[in-house]
């Protein structure tokens, strides 16, 4: 890993190790204790939605003054400890094993209580424009990567209580969220188990976690719904390769590292369960990422038609997406200057990153689990890429 990207890992562990992992999220606005002592506003949807999009889209930030703590995302926990595993895969050393054996125990802590198995949420009331998801509503999204993770830590500590856990998610997928079936018998899991939205990146990470159990338990259930659901997805990706977000009319956008997330699950399928059966759609899918989301400088697009606003989420995903599908020798020329992009225009002097990048003004506010979490595990991957393959 050259000098530049090392220098910026090194700075950022720093920071997210100083902070103990806590900190704020993009959503976290009504844990304001200002809005929760006010009785209309915070039992009105209407309120919710403002004020969370509010603190959302503010370059400020108001949550000192509003009384919004920082705190622990198990979502982020998760991808701090994946980047911990593959830290850990090619710098063995005592100190990067106890934040496996920290991060893991904290992860399990953090479990949502009262469902069909192991499961995780947010930290927060989050009031979107489909759903309403009390604090620690669990979701398929922060269950799989937090799952993904506790996996990651099992071969490396051997602790079968990781792999119970991981495996006990699956009860979660199959037995508490509920299903959108097309005539075929395909269907896409819901987002959470209080919502029915269609949300193909939601459910195609519930395949994800599936088929990789599939490989280790050999239960032939994990791969038929698995295959179901990417199934679902696949018939709705669209002629040029790509997907919108869902099927609700506002959530009818085309984004970057959405599309992402999409081709590293359906390749997760293939590769766990030995069904290939998809491989046009992911390269049909990989042509569209990689040919419309990032600009010939470095800047990765949000959105399929526009640039702005750039968001930190897209140049991590693309180093993740690279790794995934085993691209990243052929794309590590554009893997380097986004990233070279990103460290130069959103990578505070402090070591944290930028949330966003807009035309007139940046969101610089050091959100943990959108912004830190993600370039750490993004930059991890990118350090064991380049040290399986010999590359710099």
């Amino acid at each position: 890993m050259n000098s530049n990207f090392e220098n910026s890992f090194s700075k950022l562990q720093q920071y997210v190790e100083e902070e103990n992992y806590k900190g704020w999220d993009p959503y976290d606005g009504l844990n304001s204790k200002v809005f929760q002592a006010i009785p209309f506003i915070k039992n009105n949807r209407f309120c919710r939605l403002v004020w969370i999009q509010g603190f959302k889209k503010s370059p400020l930030n108001f949550r000192k003054l509003l009384l919004v703590t920082k705190g622990y995302n198990s979502k982020g926990i998760a991808l701090f400890l994946s980047g911990y595993c593959r830290l850990y895969s090619i710098e063995p050393t005592e100190k990067n094993l106890q934040k496996i054996k920290e991060l893991s125990t904290k992860l399990l802590e953090m479990r949502a209580d009262g469902w069909s198995g192991y499961c995780w949420g947010y930290n927060f009331d989050w009031q979107a424009r489909a759903f309403f998801q009390p604090k620690n509503t669990p979701t398929v999204v922060a269950s799989v990567y937090a799952s993904w993770a506790l996996l990651e830590a099992y071969e490396i500590l051997q602790d079968k209580n990781l792999l119970d856990a991981a495996e006990s998610c699956c009860n979660f997928i199959l037995k508490d969220l509920n299903r959108n079936y097309d005539a075929d018998g395909d269907f896409c899991f819901s987002y959470s188990p209080l919502d029915k939205s269609i949300v193909f990146n939601a459910s195609l990470l519930g395949s994800r976690l599936l088929s990789k159990m599939y490989v280790i338990t050999s239960n032939s259930l994990y791969k038929e719904e698995a295959k179901k659901s990417v199934s679902y997805c696949v018939k709705h990706q669209q002629t040029n390769g790509s997907w919108a977000y869902g099927l609700q009319s506002f959530h009818y956008w085309i984004d970057n590292f959405h599309t992402g997330f999409n081709l590293e699950c359906i390749t997760a399928y293939q590769k766990y369960t030995g069904d290939n059966s998809f491989q046009p759609s992911i390269e049909l899918g990989f042509k569209y990422y990689i040919e419309n989301f990032f600009e010939p400088d470095g800047k990765p697009k949000y959105y399929n038609n526009k640039t702005y606003p750039i968001d930190i989420h897209a140049p991590a995903q693309l180093v993740i997406t690279l790794y995934e599908l085993n691209y990243f020798k052929a794309h590590q020329q554009l893997c380097n200057t986004v990233l070279n992009w990103t460290i130069k225009n959103m990578q505070s002097p402090k070591g944290f990153f930028f949330y966003q990048v807009n035309k007139s003004f940046n969101s610089k506010i050091p959100y943990m689990r959108w912004a830190q979490a993600w370039m750490f595990f993004a930059l991890a991957t990118y350090k064991k890429t380049v040290h399986e393959n010999r590359i710099v």
